[in-house]
């Protein structure tokens, strides 16, 4: 079993990856021949006496393991079943939606399985999802928090976002107020399950001056009965709370 770390951009748009992968093979070499404890078959016949009469069972013969064969020659640096540890490179097709702590399995990569003709096992994939700079994730969907200065809001204006398949150009409204949520569609995350690809909420934070000078001061205290600044929210206007419920409908 490996972990894989995996950026957005490469979980929305699926990805080969080249890993190096430590795996048992079999050694060069080795040889076989059949079991005599089991006669290759894997296992042996027991049988008990009990106050019902004679029971026979089956039992993994403890001679071969199980696989009906032993060694009969192998090189001095195999293990004690003819396998040798070694290096390989290996492709793994990541499909794009992957989540966090998903497997995948790559089948044949695995550790050999001592005997002739034996099938390899299966590597195990765990994804690991690298937290992203200014994106965050929730399920298919993804939010980015935008700042936005208090004039930008005021006035309207066009900024560039980062979303997981590059830059695009959103619009920021006159009169824009802090906590509205735009939200992109498509610009999210596709289902691994092919169900579609979530959108990305874009969520308006107003940045409120800190310091101001003479000028500024002077020029907000002029504002503070001007009807244009005095709040007055409409009936069309959601509350912080309605604006979470509409998120997660």
């Amino acid at each position: 079993r490996i972990r894989v770390k995996l950026t957005l951009e490469e979980i929305a748009a699926g990805v080969d990856k080249k890993v190096k992968v430590r795996r048992k093979k079999q050694a060069q070499g080795v040889s076989y021949t059949t079991c005599s404890t089991c006669n290759g078959q894997g296992q042996v016949m027991r049988v008990t006496n009990t106050m019902l009469g004679r029971m026979q069972t089956a039992a993994t013969c403890p001679t071969c393991q199980g696989s009906g064969q032993k060694i009969s020659k192998k090189p001095k640096e195999a293990d004690a079943d003819g396998l040798v540890v070694t290096e390989e490179t290996v492709t793994i097709n990541i499909p794009s939606g992957v989540t966090e702590g998903i497997q995948l399995k790559v089948s044949g990569k695995g550790n050999d399985a001592p005997g002739n003709n034996s099938v390899p096992g299966d590597l195990l994939v765990v994804i690991e999802e690298v937290p992203h700079e200014t994106l965050k994730r929730e399920g298919i969907n993804l939010h980015l928090d935008l700042y936005v200065s208090f004039s930008e809001a005021a006035i309207g204006v066009s900024k560039e976002i980062q979303t997981v398949n590059g830059k695009v150009k959103i619009k920021i409204d006159a009169g824009t107020h802090s906590g509205k949520i735009l939200r992109l569609k498509g610009k999210g995350l596709p289902s691994i399950e092919s169900y579609g690809t979530g959108d990305l909420m874009v969520h308006i934070n107003v940045w409120t001056p800190q310091a101001l000078d003479k000028a500024q001061r002077k020029f907000f205290q002029s504002m503070l009965t001007d009807e244009n600044f005095v709040p007055n929210p409409s009936t069309s206007d959601k509350s912080f709370f309605d604006k979470v419920k509409d998120m997660f409908s």
